[in-house]
């Protein structure tokens, strides 16, 4: 589980009664897919002919950019999960991080989702759970985040770590 019971109104948008405004809902879609991505070959590299996950990426994306329905990106983003739940390990995780990923524009709180899968890919691709490769990932990710939602994203880190399977702190 990796949305909280109690929403936070900074990750919902203002039309949903939150502050979140479109571009930085955007900018977080955009940074849920780099995370995604950047483990991606864990994923394709033992399933090379399974463009789900790859898909629900770039679906992110084009939801990020108005080419592509919310509703789009997030069937994109169940059919990466579907890639996954057969699977054990690195490529799973790796395939969830892409679903989550592109659910983001129905729920902005999916990118500590796809975040979070990204870290736990990482670990298990070396080794048992591997913290160490874990945090070289959750830096990297923190270095890809735009200023405008960096504080927001690293707060939400604090406050949903427990439930993100205390991949943030660990």
């Amino acid at each position: 589980m990796i949305l909280p019971s109690v929403r936070d109104p900074r990750m919902v948008t203002i039309r949903r009664g939150g502050t979140l405004r479109d571009e930085d809902h955007h900018l977080l879609a955009r940074w849920a897919a780099d995370c995604a991505e950047h483990v991606l070959e864990l994923f394709e590299s033992e399933h090379p002919q399974d463009r789900r996950p790859r898909a629900a990426i770039e679906a992110a994306r084009a939801w990020a950019d108005g080419e592509l329905s919310m509703m789009r990106a997030r069937a994109a983003g169940g059919h990466a999960m579907g890639a996954a739940r057969p699977l054990r390990g690195a490529a799973r995780c790796a395939a969830y991080a892409a679903g989550q990923a592109a659910c983001v524009g129905h729920v902005a709180e999916h990118d500590l989702g796809a975040a979070a899968y990204a870290i736990k890919a990482v670990r298990a691709a070396d080794g048992p759970e591997d913290r160490e490769a874990g945090r070289a990932e959750r830096d990297w990710q923190r270095a890809q985040l735009p200023a405008t939602i960096r504080d927001l994203v690293l707060e939400d880190q604090q406050r949903r770590d427990a439930i993100c399977w205390h991949v943030f702190t660990a």
